[in-house]
């Protein structure tokens, strides 16, 4: 419960709660669409700054509310052009947000948790533990940072951010509500104006939540694979214990059931000697049969820490030509920004780890090596 002096963050807000808002302060409703335009559009946080408000309006919100952005720790800028910023929330936590600038439009990669609930083996994500989720302000201040940042020139065709991939630290379907209110604010035209088709959340199979998606947030769906059988994914993505291949597969088929131009994507990182092999590919082709889906190889990205290396270029292609084969249209994703640890897989952030995963993995390597002796 609100308490007499904390504030509302309006970035938690989407459409009709700052249309609620500002109607219990007594106001009209279309304040909403106002204040939605100047920060979104015009990238506006300081009230004082929103001409068209009344000044006594203006001192009003400053006393009763924020907008709340993240404080930026460090930049770094990639060789190829990708933007990293570490990016400090108010809790000390601090999480990492990617920009990927291309020919014609601008991807920004948003985390949704710091840290992360799962533990994939190949993610330096997982290695820092999990901390909390992240609120629908953190989530969509991301994007208002980025365009602010990377700078407009006054009107919305000239927002930097055009599309959005929920592929940053954590699950977001492990942050249902405050992810689905995000993605909902960036899809408003009153907000952030991008076409859900220009929106991807990407899931390592949390079955129900997606099924959940289907029917509040119709955005591009992928699907975080890596394994082409339960034994090895059982490995790779812990979570396929609870939601095995053929679970997985009937929901994804489900969500993009009646769209029949509509695909997934499935995402397979490609490690050396692990997964990467021609008996590996033609099982996935196999298990794939049946389902509208799109193909994308992802060259592991080390870390620290990792015991992974990336598979050979020669067995990349091999493995995109046994696919192609089978009909899949699959491309092998450019890595971009692994000068700067940007790429994928590789986000970390700081987070005060509350599951106390870093201690555990480092007292299992320890007991390992004790094995080994």
């Amino acid at each position: 419960m609100q308490t007499a002096t904390e504030k509302v963050n309006l970035l938690d807000l989407n459409q009709q709660g700052l249309t609620d808002f500002f109607v219990q302060m007594g106001e009209k409703p279309f304040r909403a669409t106002q204040i939605m335009k100047w920060i979104y559009h015009e990238g506006v946080v300081d009230f004082q700054e929103m001409t068209n408000l009344s000044k006594a309006l203006r001192q009003k919100l400053e006393t009763v509310a924020e907008i709340r952005l993240p404080v930026c720790v460090t930049e770094q800028p990639s060789a190829d052009g990708t933007q990293k910023w570490l990016l400090e929330m108010e809790d000390g936590n601090r999480i990492e947000t990617v920009f990927i600038p291309e020919k014609g439009r601008g991807t920004l990669c948003v985390s949704s948790q710091v840290g992360c609930t799962l533990n994939c083996t190949f993610c330096s994500t997982a290695t820092q533990g999990f901390n909390r989720n992240l609120s629908t302000g953190d989530i969509i201040a991301q994007v208002v940072f980025a365009n602010r940042t990377i700078g407009k020139q006054g009107n919305r065709a000239e927002l930097p951010v055009t599309n959005v991939v929920m592929m940053g630290m954590g699950e977001p379907l492990m942050n249902f509500d405050n992810v689905m209110r995000a993605m909902e604010i960036m899809n408003d035209d009153i907000g952030c104006g991008i076409s859900r088709r220009r929106i991807t959340l990407s899931t390592s199979g949390v079955v129900p939540m997606m099924l959940r998606m289907r029917e509040v947030c119709d955005v591009s769906l992928a699907v975080s694979l890596h394994a082409p059988n339960d034994e090895l994914r059982d490995e790779l993505v812990p979570i396929n214990r609870k939601y095995p291949i053929k679970t997985l597969l009937d929901a994804c088929k489900h969500y993009v059931e009646g769209k029949p131009r509509r695909k997934v994507t499935f995402e397979y990182i490609m490690i050396d000697g692990v997964n990467d092999t021609r008996k590996h590919a033609k099982q996935l082709a196999r298990i794939l049969e049946g389902v509208p889906a799109k193909i994308n190889l992802i060259p592991f990205n080390p870390f620290p820490q990792s015991d992974f290396c990336r598979s050979t270029p020669q067995a990349i292609q091999a493995f995109q030509d046994i696919l192609v084969a089978a009909g899949y249209t699959t491309i092998v994703r450019k890595t971009r920004g692994d000068d700067i640890d940007a790429a994928c897989g590789q986000l970390v952030g700081k987070v005060h780890d509350r599951t106390r995963r870093q201690l555990k993995m480092q007292q299992q390597k320890v007991d390992a090596g004790g094995l080994l002796q």
